[in-house]
C-alpha cells in the first residue's frame, strides 16, 4: 500500500510542481517572478465568461440519445404540431424499461385517423408465438418480436379498432428491435414532444 502511494505521488508530482505557475499565469501574470497584468485576466474573463454563459444555456436545450433506433444523437424541443414522420420525445413507463419513467424519443408514425391493421404470423424467434406485422394506410411500419434480448417474453399491441385514435399518435422506428408502440400502442399527444435533430 505504501509503495502504490509513493508511485501516486511521484507520477502527480510533476503536475503539482505547475500549480503556482499556472494559477499565476491565471491571475494574469507572464510566469512566476513576473509583475501580474490584470489587463491579461480581464481578456480572458471576456472569452471564458461568454462561452460559459452560453454552454450554460446550450446544455439543458439538448437532449442526448441512446437508442440506436432513432437517426440523430442529440435533438432539441421544436414547438409546433406534430407531423408525420417528425421526432417525438415523452417518458415512459414500462416494466420493461424499469421501475422508473424514462425519457423515450421515436418517430411519429402513425396519425390521428389513419388507418391501422395488425397480421399476425408464427414467431420467428419462439415457437407457438406470433410477431405482429404493423401496417399504417397499407404501409409495413413495424414487426414485433416474441422475445426480447434478454430472452424475456413480449406481448405486441392488438388494435381495438382499424383506426388510429383520435388525440393519439403511433410511434416507432424501423429498428428490429426498437421498443415501441408495437408493444404498447398509440401515444397519447398530449405527452409528446416535437423535436428535431440536432446531430
Amino acid at each position: 500500500m505504501l509503495r502504490l502511494a509513493w508511485n501516486a505521488a511521484r507520477s502527480l508530482w510533476p503536475e503539482a510542481k505547475t500549480l503556482p505557475l499556472k494559477a499565476a499565469v491565471a491571475l494574469g501574470a507572464g510566469g512566476l517572478g513576473t509583475v501580474p497584468r490584470p489587463e491579461q485576466l480581464w481578456k480572458a474573463y471576456g472569452i471564458v465568461l461568454p462561452i460559459g454563459l452560453l454552454t450554460w444555456w446550450a446544455i439543458p436545450q439538448v437532449t442526448l440519445v441512446a437508442s440506436p433506433s432513432i437517426d440523430a444523437w442529440a435533438v432539441h424541443a421544436a414547438p409546433g404540431q406534430i407531423r408525420r414522420g417528425d421526432l417525438v420525445s415523452f417518458q415512459l413507463s414500462h416494466p420493461l424499461a424499469g421501475p422508473k419513467p424514462v425519457d423515450v424519443t421515436k418517430y411519429a408514425l402513425c396519425m390521428p385517423g389513419d388507418r391501422i391493421a395488425l397480421v399476425e404470423q408464427p414467431s420467428r424467434l419462439l415457437n407457438g408465438a406470433s410477431d405482429g406485422w404493423y401496417f399504417c394506410n397499407g404501409h409495413l411500419i413495424g414487426v414485433s418480436k416474441a422475445v426480447g434480448h434478454g430472452g424475456q417474453h413480449l406481448t405486441h399491441w392488438k388494435p381495438e379498432a382499424n383506426l388510429i385514435p383520435a388525440g393519439f399518435i403511433y410511434v416507432g422506428s424501423s429498428h428490429p428491435s426498437g421498443f415501441d408502440s408495437r408493444y404498447y400502442g398509440p401515444i397519447a399527444i398530449e405527452r409528446l414532444h416535437r423535436m428535431e435533430k440536432v446531430l
